[in-house]
Parts: C-alpha cells; sequence; structure tokens
C-alpha cells in the first residue's frame, strides 16, 4: 500500500477549521444586514494604487447579498476582485503538494534530512536560533512572508528528526516569519507603505523598532527553545504525538543516518543538486523582488510555485522515476492539498462578503468617529485595536494601508499623537493577528502543509501572542509619552 503524503492533514482538524469558518461566514453576511453601506472617495496614486480620500465618506445605495449568496461565496472569489491572488495561492498548494510527494517518494527529502543531521545534530539549537533570526529577518527587513512558506516543508521534517515535534518546526518557521512582519523595521509593505502615506521619511524612526525586535526575537527564541527541550524529555507532551507519528516514523534520525549510504547513488547527487540549484535560484529571486523596485514583488510567490514544480519534477526524473509512477505519486500530494485549498476558498470568501455588501468602509468610518476627541494614550491603542479588526477582513498590509493610513492619519495630529507613532501601532496590529485569524489565508496555508490544525496552532502559539501583544502595548505608551517622531 502507497504511503500518503506527510503534508496530509488530519480530518478533525479539518472539520473544526471547516465550522469556524463557517461560522465567520454566517456572521460576515449577518453584518451586511445590520450594518449600512457606505464607501469613501477614491483616487488614484502615482503608483496606480487606489487610496481613500479623508472625510469623503457617504452612505450608499447598496443591495444586500442574498442568504444563498453567502453559501455561493466560496465559489465566487474565484472570479471576484481577488481572482488572481486566490488562483495562484491554489496553484502555489498544488505545486507545492504534488512536488513534495515526488520528493518523497523518491527519498531525496530523507537523504537531504540525514546529512542536515550529520551535521547539526550536536549544534541543533544554534540551527534553530539561526533559522529563527533568518524567517523572522525576512519579515521584518524585506517583507517576506509568502515566499517563505515553501520552507516549511524542510524545517518540519527536521524538527521531527532532531527529536522535537511539528509545532516546533512551525515556531521555527511560521511563528517566526510571523512575528518577524510584526516587528517590521524596514518591511516596505507594512511600515515604508504606511510612512509613504503619512508623509513620514521613508524608514525614520528605526531606532525603536530594532529595539522591538530584538527583544521579540529572544522571546520568540526562548519560547520555541524551551518547548523543544520539554519534548525532548517527554514526546507525549505534545499536542501533536498521534498526528506527528507518521513523520516520527519515517524521519527517525537513526534511521536517516543508517540509510544515507543505501539512498547514496549518482542519480540522486544530481537530483539532490538540481533540487538546491533550484531552491537557490528561487531565493534568490525573492531578494530581488524585495529590494529591486523593477522586479514587481507579486511575481516571486508563484515564481517559486513554478520554481518547485520543476525542482520536484526534475529531481524524480533524474532518479529515473517512470513517468507514471510520478503523475501518481505528484496527484497523490495533490489531493493531500484539498482539504487546505477548500479553507482557503472558505477563509477568502468572508472579506468577498463583506466587499459586496458595502460595509467595510461604514465600519472603518464609525471607528474613526469614535477615536476622535480622545486622548492620546486612547487614541494609540484604539488604532492599534482597529487594525486588528480590519486585519480580519483585509490581510494585505499595503492594502490595508492605503485603506486606513489616509483615515487615521489625520485623527492623530488632532489628538497630538504623532504620525509614527499611529504607523507603529498600524503595524503591530497588521503583524500580530497574521498567525491568528483564520481568515489570513496565508496561515492557513502555512498550517495546511503540516499536520498541525488551527485549534491545536491556537491553543500552542497563544502562551507567546498574550506576552508580546502585552509588549507592543508597553511599546504604544512609550512611544506616545516621548512624542515618537519626527512627528
Amino acid at each position: 500500500m502507497e504511503k500518503e503524503s506527510s503534508m496530509k492533514i488530519g480530518k478533525s482538524a479539518f472539520i473544526i477549521a471547516l465550522l469556524i469558518l463557517f461560522a465567520m461566514i454566517v456572521t460576515a453576511g449577518v453584518l451586511t444586514l445590520v450594518i449600512p453601506s457606505g464607501s469613501f472617495e477614491r483616487q488614484v496614486t502615482e503608483s496606480g494604487r487606489e487610496m481613500v480620500v479623508p472625510d469623503s465618506y457617504r452612505l450608499t445605495e447598496t443591495d444586500s447579498l442574498p442568504v444563498w449568496r453567502w453559501f455561493t461565496a466560496p465559489v465566487e472569489v474565484l472570479w471576484g476582485d481577488n481572482s488572481l491572488l486566490i488562483i495562484i495561492l491554489l496553484m502555489f498548494m498544488v505545486f507545492m503538494g504534488g512536488s513534495f510527494s515526488v520528493l518523497e517518494k523518491g527519498r531525496v527529502i530523507e537523504h537531504l534530512l540525514g546529512r542536515l543531521t550529520l551535521r547539526f545534530q550536536k549544534s541543533r539549537f544554534l540551527l534553530m536560533a539561526i533559522l529563527i533570526f533568518v524567517f523572522m529577518f525576512a519579515g521584518a527587513f524585506l517583507g517576506i512572508f509568502e515566499a517563505m512558506l515553501p520552507l516549511i516543508v524542510f524545517v518540519v521534517p527536521l524538527a521531527i528528526v532532531f527529536g522535537w515535534d511539528s509545532l516546533t518546526g512551525l515556531g521555527m518557521s511560521l511563528l517566526a516569519v510571523s512575528f518577524g512582519f510584526s516587528a517590521a523595521v524596514t518591511n516596505p509593505f507594512s511600515i515604508g507603505m504606511a510612512q509613504t502615506l503619512a508623509g513620514l521619511p521613508e524608514f525614520s524612526g528605526a531606532w525603536l523598532r530594532i529595539i522591538f525586535f530584538i527583544l521579540v526575537y529572544i522571546s520568540v527564541f526562548s519560547f520555541v527553545y524551551f518547548y523543544a527541550r520539554r519534548i525532548e524529555k517527554n514526546p507525549k507532551a505534545s499536542l501533536v504525538y498521534k498526528e506527528d507519528e507518521p513523520l516520527r516514523s519515517r524521519y527517525s534520525s537513526e534511521k536517516l543516518i543508517k540509510e544515507l549510504e543505501h539512498t547514496e547513488s549518482a542519480g540522486m547527487r544530481r537530483a539532490l543538486i538540481f533540487f538546491m540549484l533550484c531552491m537557490i535560484f528561487s531565493v534568490l529571486v525573492i531578494l530581488m523582488a524585495a529590494t529591486v523596485d523593477a522586479i514587481p514583488n507579486d511575481f516571486a510567490f508563484p515564481l517559486m510555485a513554478i520554481l518547485f514544480l520543476i525542482a520536484g519534477i526534475g529531481a524524480g526524473l533524474f532518479l529515473k522515476m517512470p513517468v507514471r509512477t510520478l503523475a501518481a505519486d505528484f496527484g497523490r500530494g495533490v489531493m493531500a492539498m484539498v482539504p487546505g485549498i477548500v479553507l482557503i476558498l472558505l477563509a477568502m470568501s468572508i472579506p468577498h462578503i463583506m466587499t459586496r455588501g458595502g460595509i467595510m468602509d461604514t465600519i472603518l468610518y464609525n471607528a474613526a468617529e469614535a477615536i476622535k476627541g480622545r486622548s492620546t494614550f486612547e487614541t494609540v491603542f484604539l488604532i492599534y485595536l482597529v487594525t486588528l479588526f480590519m486585519n480580519i477582513f483585509i490581510s494585505s498590509a499595503s492594502a490595508k494601508a492605503f485603506l486606513m493610513i489616509p483615515v487615521l492619519a489625520p485623527l492623530a495630529d488632532l489628538v497630538g499623537l504623532t504620525r509614527q507613532t499611529v504607523i507603529l501601532a498600524y503595524n503591530f496590529g497588521d503583524g500580530f493577528s497574521n498567525m491568528f485569524y483564520p481568515t489570513n489565508v496565508l496561515l492557513l496555508v502555512g498550517l495546511g502543509l503540516t499536520v498541525v490544525g488551527y485549534t491545536k496552532w491556537i491553543r500552542w502559539s497563544i502562551i507567546i501572542q498574550i506576552p508580546l501583544f502585552i509588549l507592543s502595548m508597553g511599546f504604544l505608551a512609550f512611544a506616545a509619552w516621548i512624542g515618537f517622531g519626527p512627528f
């Protein structure tokens, strides 16, 4: 009997996530019935992006969505406003699942992990510190999130090899890049875009954000480190002990090292070299997209998916796998991604319903009205909370900036709060919910590449999220107190 892909999500985890998203779809639909529709006027910037015009909100006549369309929304999103993004995400899931299955069947993953085990077994915690820093740096300084997701499929098995669990692997990758985005220093899509819209010098005020980044890095590493040490002593303490059983049997360190010489061959060497070259090239593409203005960042994600497809199929051909076997293994990996694809469509249908109901601008307008007349400390905390709330429906940092900053920045001037502090509050609100809301498709994609379900992810990660949320509130209070500027 053929083994299933190790990236297959469990049935109970899928059903729970399905029910949560279904409840949120119904909630979004009900909100369109009780909240009046309205909109701000928009103007097109020089870069071609739409930005709201402050003080232009007006009530509008928008027909409410019939109830039956709440439940067709997961299909309607395929030709809606974000159809291109959704298609790219689905393509990514298909290519990743299929190619990883081929690499597993060809034992390329096992061979690579065996080599890494020999090299880092005695310095595994140093490797953990380096990986967490790399993932956090990518989010905080380069604004890279999506393109780091493929690396999860290697970091999670590596954690299993070292005697940890899938949650530890996610802590070194998904958690790290998410908190890196939260502790952004020069992230062009959150800090850079928001500061430009607020009229601030680009990346100004970095000194305070660097201090915050260092504290967050220490916190994340400590959390993952002590958790991993606990799992080493008692593997059954893991929340995903049962789900990890197939991974533990497949990626045992003793087994991988023992079988290294049996998997060594000219074909394996060529397959591994080809695969690594594709991965190195994809990393270079990511870095160029993040640093070179002439290369659109939107190209990086689909290009990584295509490169992973080429890497997987190419490695299979170098191993001289029969075409029929290769196609069957690829198809098996694609089928393992189907639950994740379903969850993505459901998650994307929630903002689709809100937008079609015309209530997104109304929510922002009423939030802005509630902030007026508050003290500086109240204002900064409310901006933080409003951003956290809006992130349920708009996960894109740049899209949210074009909607919110033109409305929120002038409010700061009225209460004597610096615009730099507003940007800090916006950035925290945008980042800290990236790993929490089930409407964030990138979180669902990341979890979909592992055996970890949404509810167990929340149970585990909330332990670090709460203290860092409190830390971020403290930094906002400090920024308001000192008049964090330049203005």
